[in-house]
């Protein structure tokens, strides 16, 4: 089956946001291929046959852009194993999008383990270009829009580190730079480092953000403000349990009962219940599903540029995209939030 996008991906008004004072605009809602692209069995929905799997990952990326979300989020860690998403998208990008190439922006990261020795992982000019070069070559692509530092390394000098990403973006195989999990203190350091060395400027960041993982206010905002960065957040549904998957219980097709996964079936607490259903109250009075008022809440505000949301089914997406449809909240609706996540 041929591919042709949807003549009508950019009807959605106010759909995409400018990142900070680049030139970059990015749809409101982006797609992470974090944990549902890599090897047959180890996505949540359990396709457990290469085909199956494989059509699966396909109609996620059609649905996401024919939705309009034009943003594709990779690491070279992702799968499992390690590379497999990369390789999964690559092979889609290249049998599928590559009429479509120039109206993507994909991404991906280096800093977490990839191969033994000292210099497979963290923030190395050895590591993180080495890395940006396989990357490549597993995404059969001649260049990434944004490549990203995927965590701070605090041994490795941050002249370093930046200056390999500048070096990629100066050879052409990156467009822009991002960092991501970085503390506002470390931020600064970084973007002056640039500023000082003449560095090409991480334009973008990627931290953790959620109506129950806070940590960036208003320490981190503060600093991507003053330097005029974008902001996109990952896992802000925290990886699911800002949805109403797990009301009832924990499903035995959840992540959270999914083996190897980041969230475990004993971080569903009552007390999280309890938050969530309270959560989910305030969202049906808004006319909102509790993730698509999840998604709106970190969008609320004009610093976060785009959401990073994860899927096992296009059906997700479909249903997440509404999000941005209301973005707007009361002080009372923000006040009753604040309340039930104290």
């Amino acid at each position: 089956m041929t591919y042709e996008a949807k003549s009508q991906r950019y009807e959605a008004k106010n759909w995409f946001r400018r990142c900070g004072t680049s030139g970059l605009m990015l749809p409101a809602i982006s797609l992470g291929c974090w944990h549902n692209f890599g090897a047959p069995g180890t996505d949540s929905a359990h396709h457990g046959d290469e085909a199956g799997f494989h059509e699966n990952c396909r109609r996620m990326l059609f649905t996401a852009f024919d939705l309009g979300i034009t943003h594709f989020d990779l690491a070279n860690n992702y799968g499992p194993p390690a590379g497999s998403a990369e390789e999964r998208a690559g092979r889609i990008l290249k049998d599928d999008f590559a009429a479509y190439r120039d109206e993507l922006i994909i991404f991906t990261k280096a800093g977490y383990r990839m191969w033994d020795g000292p210099y497979g992982e963290w923030g190395s000019r050895k590591y993180l270009l080495a890395s940006l070069d396989a990357s490549l070559k597993r995404l059969k692509l001649d260049y990434v829009d944004i490549f990203y530092s995927h965590r701070p390394d605090g041994d490795t000098p941050l002249e370093e580190t930046m200056g390999a990403l500048d070096h990629a973006v100066k050879s052409g195989k990156a467009i822009y730079a991002g960092i991501s999990s970085y503390s506002g203190a470390r931020t600064a350091d970084a973007l002056l480092t640039c500023e000082r060395a003449r560095f090409a400027k991480p334009i973008i960041h990627q931290p953790s953000y959620s109506m129950l993982n806070r940590w960036i206010e208003p320490d981190l905002l503060s600093v991507t403000q003053q330097f005029a960065m974008g902001v996109i957040a990952f896992c802000p549904l925290s990886q699911g349990m800002l949805t109403n998957k797990y009301l009832g219980g924990v499903p035995a097709d959840s992540r959270a009962a999914t083996a190897g996964s980041f969230l475990r079936a004993e971080q569903i607490t009552p007390g999280l219940v309890a938050t969530v259903t309270k959560l989910n109250d305030i969202a049906k009075l808004r006319g909102q599903s509790l993730a698509q008022m999840a998604l709106a809440w970190v969008l609320r505000t004009p610093a976060v540029t785009s959401a990073l949301i994860g899927a096992s089914r296009p059906e997700q997406i479909i249903e997440n995209v509404k999000a941005a449809e209301n973005l707007a909240f009361t002080k009372e609706e923000l006040a009753a939030i604040d309340a039930a996540l104290k």
